[in-house]
């Protein structure tokens, strides 16, 4: 018989990030299971005062639920400018059940009258990545930049049509997928992620 496949499940519906983990994580020998393919697995209610609180809640629920190793992101928009909202209500800024274009459409009006010199902002992602035996490890990564006066590019999703890279003149709407990864916060944290999810599976070993 062969060897059961060894299997992440990572606990999200948020495509855009399907992808950037799938491109990230590629190449390491296990199969990366999605929540979408996950038959029953429970909604997590994101009610944690911080992202580290939601991201260690989804991992450590869809774990149980499932048995095995689980990792969970969550993250969010800092805007100086508005005392660091909408922070970890990111996903949820223009109400429950906003879209990406309402929760735009709102930060740009609260931007309106902010002059260029005061619309600094960062991204900021917690990855939580929880084993059956109890193991939890915990990733934290940023990315500073500012915030456009209106929406551009077509790639990317979430805040990316307003958040300009620090140094750069592209949103990370206008940038490639891969470019996007070598600077954006959640691209710095899987790169970190990548060697500690070798070792929980083995594969550090000869």
């Amino acid at each position: 018989m062969g060897k059961k496949a060894k299997k992440l499940i990572v606990a999200t519906h948020n495509e855009g990030k399907v992808a950037e983990i799938r491109d990230i994580l590629a190449g390491l020998p296990l199969e990366i299971v999605f929540l979408k393919e996950v038959e029953g697995a429970p909604v997590v209610i994101e009610d944690g005062k911080n992202l580290t609180d939601n991201a260690l809640k989804k991992a450590h629920q869809i774990s149980n639920f499932c048995g095995e190793i689980t990792l969970a992101d969550d993250s969010g928009l800092e805007v100086d400018a508005l005392g660091g909202l909408p922070g970890v209500k990111s996903a949820r800024f223009a109400g429950v059940d906003a879209d990406d274009m309402q929760n735009n459409l709102l930060l740009l009006k609260e931007m309106k009258e902010v002059p260029q010199e005061r619309r600094g902002a960062r991204f900021t992602c917690v990855l939580a990545i929880v084993c059956p035996d109890g193991t939890v490890e915990i990733i934290e990564e940023s990315c500073e930049g500012t915030i456009a006066s209106a929406p551009r590019g077509k790639r990317g999703f979430g805040y990316d049509p307003l958040f300009i890279f620090e140094g750069g003149k592209l949103t990370f709407a206008e940038m490639g997928p891969q470019k996007k990864n070598m600077v954006s916060h959640r691209g710095k944290a899987l790169r970190r992620l990548r060697p500690i999810v070798e070792k929980l599976f083995g594969q550090d070993r000869v």
